[in-house]
């Protein structure tokens, strides 16, 4: 029996959750077979799975070795489907500098936000966890990045953003660099009261706001 779009993404997403790999493997060939998009079937199957689990982790219903069983099935699905995603270059993907703020080790919304603008066609310079601020100033210095994404799990490493914002700007960089921030303790307003250019809820939320970025920048209608 065929099939149908809804039930394809749903089992995706549903496969995510559950860590299932073989799963995700599965429905992935079902994605080419219908003909689905690859780059929607990722987007709204496997990272919606990757929401959820975030918002089971933020609630304690799920924890660390779920979270990683999810990932890993969903690199799964990414392998298959990666191949075959048409990113049309000339009209949003740019360069994006990522990393985790200075005394914060959790990583893995991160990694899943680095995934995903991989797939969308940017080039992705990760830097990990743990990142000293003067690191950040002198990869930005170095790469010239379009966008730095910065990540946060902590509230005191959540306070580092707006020192790192006021390096960028005594080291004259800020100016050519969008500043898009995200994690569990940050929000809209905090993001607003620092002069960050944009914040990602979650990891589909923070590639849209890169697009929005570019597409600004690159005058894309």
């Amino acid at each position: 029996m065929t099939m149908s779009e809804k039930e394809i993404l749903e089992g995706l997403t549903k496969a995510v959750v559950a860590g299932d790999g073989e799963a995700c493997i599965k429905y992935s060939h079902e994605v080419l077979k219908a003909g689905i998009d690859p780059y929607k079937a990722l987007m709204e199957g496997c990272a919606k799975g990757m929401e959820e689990m975030s918002k089971r982790y933020d609630n304690g219903e799920a924890f660390v070795p779920e979270i990683l069983l999810s990932a890993d099935a969903m690199s799964q699905a990414i392998d298959i489907l990666k191949p075959h995603i048409k990113v049309d270059k000339s009209k949003v993907p740019g360069k994006v500098v990522i990393g985790v703020m200075e005394g914060d080790v959790h990583d893995i919304g991160k990694n899943i936000v680095r995934i995903l603008l991989e797939v969308a066609g940017y080039t992705v310079i990760d830097m990990g966890r743990d990142v000293p601020m003067n690191q950040f100033v002198e990869t930005i210095r170095d790469e010239k990045p379009d966008i730095v994404a910065l990540s946060a799990l902590m509230t005191t490493s959540m306070m580092g953003m707006p020192e790192l914002m006021d390096l960028l700007t005594q080291a004259r960089l800020r100016a050519d660099v969008s500043v898009i921030i995200g994690g569990g303790p940050v929000t809209t307003e905090f993001a607003e009261k620092i002069g960050a250019d944009g914040y990602g809820a979650n990891a589909p939320e923070a590639v849209r706001v890169c697009d929005k970025i570019m597409q600004a920048k690159r005058g894309v209608a």
